[in-house]
């Protein structure tokens, strides 16, 4: 053995001493990635709301944050005197045993029905420690119960941020397990192989060790915002997109393995030919993410750069510990279907071809009815229910909405939460005044005060998260000056104005900078502009679709208000990423000498396999958050994974093949391939056999 062969075999083992380095040391940081997530209101608010000023000085009165809650009891037929001695008496204990505000127990507020009886509680008692909190409020429900037919809840702002932090406490395992076991099925079902699948599920593992490791290290060093969300997508996006390149690399691998004797030189052969499309896909998709990184919300903006981190490190572990490993393993892992050298796949009739062929044959028809059907599923927007309330954020109701929704139906006149005013201290007296004043105001009590803040506690006549509530909210923040209004619907409020301040400005960059890496990789403004305009229509079917099911279908009430934003930003990204296979391999087919339309039937029949195994898996990974009890998850689970089904099967084998069939050559312009009628002499390494279509 020579010393250049001796050197090339001394490769994949070094790349794997490398990555095993890593794990080793990316391993117990990765662990911590958990403890660092945070949940609270100002982690999710706009940076520089009314809302999240409240918060913001809330955690800084005496006590720290507050934690408020409503003990609701309640009996169909009227409470009786039985019933209501249960109540003073539970109430007492709980009084007696925690430090409550005040000092003093609390008083209950009977309903005009007869039916109901609330407890108002507030406490500084577990201050800012979530743990803290989740125990007072676990505390508080075993001090309290009914019988024959006496329902006792307890609900209010601190017991709905407790169960929330429950359900974000159970989505890492939950998201991890089932993501897992979906990649794998669907790995088996792709390589009918009882070794190859299990391959890059290992590597795109280590790239989200490695990915949470780093986000890690971000936080700790920089304080980035990292959610229960943010950390529940970047795993999908790991797992969906390393995937999707570990698709593409070992189907031109594969074919390599037939034409070159070495797994080694068949390896390198694989890697200059899809590379350079690899490469662009994770950069746009990073690219698209970072752009979140203008967005106004807390949440958004940390979601840009965690996203983005976990698409390079799958983007890192696909190209070089997935091929080292592949090597190492040599034919021997697509057992038992090994490429051998010299032979020939097996010929037969491709999904895709025949797709291609009813594209060529009648590609206007084709084009005008894929944008009619593309265009009325978008009308389904019209029937997206309104913005989603807190308390509808669950897909099974817990105790704190169950309270709610009872306070709503027994005190039609008056709100049961109330509408946080943090008022300078020096002008408290008429702060207090011109609250009572303002119309839809029901009461107003004063609670801490300290470093020249006052908190006052409004309660509105209207049921929280109202027109009428949103409207005595915007009233006494034009009425109060100096003040912030907050709470937990003034947040609702902010985060709906700042989604629509966000989506004006991250979707223009989103567009731009998907437009540029587009340009610089195809030589073109007109593909890249087809492109673009593509996967717009699937944004906007998919949210139609949404429309179409979120409310008759799932009976959701609402939609998150960040929902345009993140899908629109997931569904460019990742929508283009096929969109890049397809044309790149219609660009090296023109450089090739070939015909327009047969450059991109050629495209289409060779890739398309791939595209479609891709599609499947990054679906299917977003399909994942739909098993989560929380809609905001479910919504964006649905939205993703119908749009990135709807670009495979439609948009990227129907559409843009028969807009590029129409346009011919101009869908290089002006590059020069729009110029040359001749095919060109491509660079020695631009002519390849096909990928094989992959069997899913």
């Amino acid at each position: 053995m020579g010393p250049v062969n001796r050197r090339r075999r001394a490769v994949p083992w070094a790349v794997l001493a490398f990555w095993i380095a890593v794990i080793a040391l990316a391993g117990p940081f990765a662990g911590k990635l958990g403890d660092v997530q945070r949940d609270n209101v100002v982690d999710y608010l706009p940076a520089d709301a009314d809302s999240t000023q409240v918060a913001k000085i809330q955690q800084k009165l005496p006590g720290g944050e507050s934690t408020e809650l409503v003990l609701v009891y309640h009996r169909d037929g009227g409470l009786t005197a039985t019933d209501r001695a249960t109540a003073d008496r539970q109430v007492a204990g709980i009084a007696s045993t925690h430090q409550l505000a005040g000092g003093q127990r609390p008083v209950g507020v009977p309903s005009s029905d007869g039916t109901t009886l609330m407890f108002p509680v507030s406490t500084t008692e577990p201050g800012d420690d979530e743990e803290a909190r989740t125990a007072f409020v676990e505390d508080i429900r075993e001090a309290v119960s009914g019988a024959g037919g006496l329902s006792v809840d307890v609900g209010g702002p601190g017991a709905l941020q407790t169960d929330m932090s429950e359900v974000f406490d159970s989505i890492d395992g939950t998201l991890m397990i089932a993501t897992v076991l979906v990649v794998a099925v669907l790995l088996i079902l792709t390589y009918r192989s009882p070794f190859l699948w299990a391959v890059p599920l290992l590597v795109v593992g280590v790239a989200a060790l490695m990915t949470r490791a780093l986000i890690y290290g971000l936080v700790q060093g920089f304080d980035l915002t990292v959610t229960s969300q943010s950390a529940g997508i970047m795993t999908v996006l790991v797992f969906g997109a390393g995937t999707d390149y570990a698709l593409l690399l070992v189907a031109r691998y594969r074919e390599e393995l037939r034409r070159v004797r070495q797994p080694y030189d068949a390896m390198g052969a694989a890697l200059r030919g899809c590379g350079p499309a690899v490469l662009a896909s994770s950069g746009t998709v990073a690219a698209g993410l970072l752009c979140l990184l203008a967005a106004d919300l807390n949440s958004a903006r940390g979601l840009g750069p965690v996203g983005a981190l976990g698409v390079v490190c799958a983007l890192a572990a696909m190209m070089t510990l997935l091929p080292a490993v592949l090597v190492l393993l040599g034919r021997r892992v697509f057992w038992p279907l090994v490429p051998a050298y010299g032979s020939e796949p097996k010929q037969r009739r491709s999904l895709f071809a025949a797709m291609g062929s009813s594209a060529g044959r009648r590609p206007v028809a084709v084009l005008a009815s894929g944008a009619v059907l593309l265009g009325a599923l978008a009308f389904g927007v019209l029937g997206l229910p309104g913005t989603l309330k807190q308390e509808d954020s669950f897909t099974d109701r817990p105790e704190s909405v169950t309270a709610m929704r009872t306070l709503a139906d027994a005190y039609p006149n008056r709100s049961s939460r109330p509408i946080s005013v943090i008022t300078p201290t020096s002008g408290v007296d008429g702060a207090v005044a011109d609250a009572r004043a303002t119309e839809g105001v029901a009461a107003v009590t004063r609670g801490r005060g300290a470093d020249g803040w006052t908190e006052l506690a409004v309660f509105a006549t209207n049921a929280p998260e109202t027109t009428g509530e949103t409207a005595t909210i915007k009233a006494l923040r034009a009425g109060l000056e100096g003040s912030y209004v907050g709470g937990p619907s003034a947040q609702q409020l902010d985060l709906d104005d700042n989604n629509l301040r966000d989506r004006k400005v991250v979707v223009p960059l989103v567009l731009a900078a998907v437009l540029l890496i587009l340009v610089a990789l195809l030589r073109s403004v007109v593909a890249p502009l087809i492109l673009v305009v593509a996967v717009v229509a699937v944004w906007g079917a998919a949210t139609g679709l949404g429309g179409l099911v979120f409310g008759p279908v799932f009976g959701f009430s609402g939609v998150d208000p960040g929902l345009p934003l993140l899908s629109f930003v997931f569904l460019v990204a990742l929508g283009v990423d096929y969109g890049i296979f397809l044309m790149h391999r219609m660009r090296e087919e023109s450089l090739s000498g070939a015909e327009p339309a047969a450059a991109a039937l050629t495209a289409l029949r060779t890739t398309g396999g791939v595209i479609a195994s891709a599609g499947i898996v990054l679906a299917a990974t977003f399909s994942v958050l739909m098993n989560l009890p929380l809609v905001t998850m479910v919504e964006m689970g649905f939205v993703v994974a119908v749009g990135v089904l709807l670009d495979t099967f439609l948009v990227r084998t129907y559409l843009v093949t028969s807009a590029s069939l129409l346009l011919g050559r101009r869908v290089w312009w002006p590059g020069r391939l729009s110029r040359r009628p001749e095919g060109l002499v491509p660079p020695q390494d631009a002519v390849r056999p096909a990928e094989p279509a992959a069997r899913v």
